[in-house]
């Protein structure tokens, strides 16, 4: 299998600090990743950096096999699936739920005076279904719920078939159900052999889904532990990474973490 990611000694520098931290790691085809670590650890950094947003410091960036500073970005974003909070406010609120996921298969973000063809509303409702927003391409995007509004954003970071999808803790700002009906969605895309190469950051081993197959973990910049989930996500290393005693238990193909409880006396 090719790298869909390589990123090689990679350090992001800003104001002296680094955000990211001699940081080697590789992704390969069909691989689902879950990037884990406490505020402040770099992830969404990494994230940047792989979408190709943002360039290294030093070190070297290879996506879908172009090395960033000698590919031109604008031929390759289009292979690069990316969903996240900060989209929502870049959206129009009043395009409805079928525009904004279309509107993606042009690289824009509000429609114009573009046409689209029938395989482009094709897909788009293929994928709104998918991920049960199919009731929903009339309705405003503005009056969304929380929930449904990041189930749109994966639809349309979905429609251009990359080759590689970024996603920026999805489950963020959810409630149980609405986290649970993401995840459980999630989970059926990253067990799909059709899907792209995927990677997602959250701060939450619960909300892992289904499916994915390796773990990043960093800790102020630095890697901590990279390879497969089965191996990787340990109390061990997932105590070192958010810096206290912590146990990790597994029920099926979920995780659940906790702190230990405080000796007394």
């Amino acid at each position: 299998m090719s790298d869909v990611l390589e990123l090689v000694d990679v350090s992001v520098v800003r104001d002296g600090r680094p955000l990211v931290d001699h940081v080697s790691w590789a992704i390969a085809e069909g691989e689902r990743w879950v990037v884990l670590g406490p505020n402040g650890a770099g992830k969404t950094t990494l994230l940047q950096v792989a979408s190709s947003y943002l360039f290294p410091s030093s070190g070297t960036a290879a996506i879908l096999g172009e090395k960033l500073g000698s590919v031109d970005v604008f031929e390759l974003r289009p292979r690069i699936g990316m969903a996240g909070a900060g989209m929502i406010d870049k959206l129009p609120r009043r395009q409805t739920v079928l525009q904004t996921v279309l509107t993606a298969a042009y690289g824009m973000t509000a429609g114009w005076r573009e046409e689209y063809e029938g395989t482009d509303e094709a897909r788009a409702l293929a994928l709104l279904d998918r991920l049960g927003m199919a009731g929903y391409t009339d309705r405003k995007f503005g009056t969304l719920s929380e929930g449904e509004r990041k189930r749109v954003l994966i639809a349309r970071a979905l429609m251009t078939d990359p080759e590689l999808l970024l996603l920026d803790e999805p489950a963020a700002g959810l409630d149980l159900g609405g986290r649970e009906d993401l995840l459980r969605r999630l989970g059926a895309l990253a067990q799909d052999p059709q899907a792209p190469a995927m990677v997602m950051v959250t701060h939450h081993v619960e909300e892992i889904a289904a499916g994915f197959t390796h773990v990043l973990m960093v800790r102020q910049g630095k890697v901590l532990a990279a390879g497969p989930i089965e191996t990787e996500l340990s109390a061990r290393n997932l105590s070192l990474c958010f810096g206290l005693p912590l146990e990790l238990e597994q029920s099926g193909d979920r995780w659940t973490a906790r702190g230990l409880p405080l000796s007394v006396g």
